[in-house]
C-alpha cells in the first residue's frame, strides 16, 4: 500500500513510522525547505499525561500514558523517565494545591526531598508535587532523528514540496495550522531557550502562579527551554516583549542564575485545535486527516498515529477516536 503524508511535524513523522514497521510503502512531503520552524520545533517536548489532566480532559490522559514507550520504542535513548517536578512559590501555595485536586500520579515533597530532586533548587521552596511516571525528551533532536530513521527504513521524506509524483493509495493531512478549516483555531505559544552553566536540573519544572504557569525543561549543552505560553490567535510574528518578560521573570523566579542567562533563542509555534481541544482522525474515503493536538503534540502524536495506521490498514477496531465522512 502507498501513503502519501502531507507535512513533517510530529503528526506526519509519527505516522510515517507507524505504517513503515506495518510494511507500508511511505511517502513524507513538506513544503518548508528543511524540518526546523514549524510547531512541532519549538515543542518543550514534555510527555507528562498526568500533569496536562490539569487543564485538559481525561482522553489526554488516556491516550498520552503510552507515549513515554513509544517514543522509547521508536528513538531509544532519547527519552528521560525522570518524572516532573511541580512548584510554586510560597505566596502562591494555593495553586499547587488547586494543581494536586486536578491531578493525579504524584507524590508531595517537602523541602528536602525536592533538594535531593535537584540540588540546585535547595532552600528555595518549601514543598511540591513529584509525578514520578513523566518523561521527556529533546523535540528537535527527536524529528531529525525520526527522519533519519524513516529514510533508512525505506521511506521518503522530502523537502520543498507539497505532492509526490506517482499516485497513492491513501493520502494523509498532517499539515497542522496549514489546514484552513473554519472548525480549527490556532493557539500561540511562545518560548525561550536560555543558556547558564550556573544552575543545573534533571527534568522538567513546572513553576505555577495564578495568571500565567511555566515550564522550565533542561537540555543538553547547558541549555533551557522556558515556554507556557497559550494565546488564542494564530498569528506567527516574533513573540512579544510581555511575553518574554514574563518567561525571564518566571525562570528568575525559579531561581535567580537565570538572570545571568544567556537569551540564546526565542520562537513562536501555532498549535491547532479543536473546540474541545482534543486531537482527530478524520477519515473521508481515500483521505485522512490528523490534526488538533492543541498543546499535546510529542504526547499525543503516537496515539493519533496508532489510531490513522490502523484506519489505513482496516482495522475495525480503530474507530474510537476516529471520525469518518461520507459525501
Amino acid at each position: 500500500m502507498k501513503v502519501l503524508i502531507r507535512g513533517a511535524g510530529v503528526a506526519g513523522l509519527t505516522l510515517a513510522h507507524e505504517l513503515a514497521t506495518r510494511d507500508a510503502d511511505v511517502t513524507v512531503v513538506e513544503k518548508r525547505l528543511e524540518i526546523a520552524g514549524n510547531a512541532s520545533w519549538q515543542a518543550g517536548g514534555m510527555l507528562a499525561p498526568w500533569c496536562e489532566r490539569e487543564n485538559a480532559e481525561e482522553t489526554v490522559l488516556t491516550l498520552g500514558r503510552g507515549a513515554a514507550d513509544w517514543w522509547d520504542a521508536a528513538l531509544p535513548g532519547h527519552v528521560a523517565r525522570r518524572g516532573t517536578l511541580v512548584l510554586a512559590p510560597a505566596r502562591d501555595a494555593g495553586e499547587l494545591d488547586r494543581f494536586g485536586r486536578r491531578t493525579s500520579g504524584f507524590r508531595h515533597l517537602d523541602a528536602s526531598q525536592i533538594a535531593a530532586l535537584e540540588p540546585a533548587l535547595e532552600s528555595r521552596f518549601g514543598r511540591g508535587l513529584f509525578f514520578a511516571e513523566e518523561a521527556h525528551l529533546d523535540p528537535r533532536k527527536a524529528l531529525l532523528s525520526l527522519r533519519d530513521k524513516l529514510r533508512g527504513m525505506g521511506a521518503r521524506v522530502e523537502f520543498g514540496r507539497s505532492s509526490a509524483p506517482a499516485s497513492q493509495d491513501i493520502e494523509v493531512d498532517c499539515t497542522g495550522s496549514g489546514d484552513r478549516r473554519p472548525e480549527l483555531r490556532g493557539v500561540r505559544g511562545e518560548m525561550l531557550i536560555l543558556r547558564t552553566h550556573e544552575i543545573s536540573l534533571t527534568r522538567p519544572v513546572r513553576l505555577l502562579h495564578p495568571r500565567i504557569s511555566v515550564y522550565v525543561v533542561p537540555r543538553a549543552e547547558n541549555l533551557f527551554m522556558v515556554g507556557a505560553t497559550m494565546i488564542e490567535c494564530d498569528a506567527e510574528g516574533p513573540i512579544t516583549a510581555r511575553s518574554t518578560m514574563e518567561l525571564l521573570g518566571a525562570a528568575y523566579a525559579l531561581h535567580p542564575a537565570f538572570g545571568e542567562a544567556e537569551l540564546v533563542e526565542t520562537g513562536v509555534g501555532v498549535r491547532p485545535a479543536f473546540v474541545d481541544n482534543l486531537p482527530r482522525v478524520e477519515r473521508d474515503g481515500r483521505n485522512i486527516r490528523i490534526n488538533g493536538l492543541y498543546r499535546h503534540g510529542f504526547l499525543l502524536a503516537p496515539a493519533m498515529a496508532r489510531q490513522a495506521a490502523d484506519l489505513i490498514r482496516g482495522n475495525p477496531a480503530a474507530k474510537e477516536f476516529a471520525l469518518e465522512a461520507h459525501c
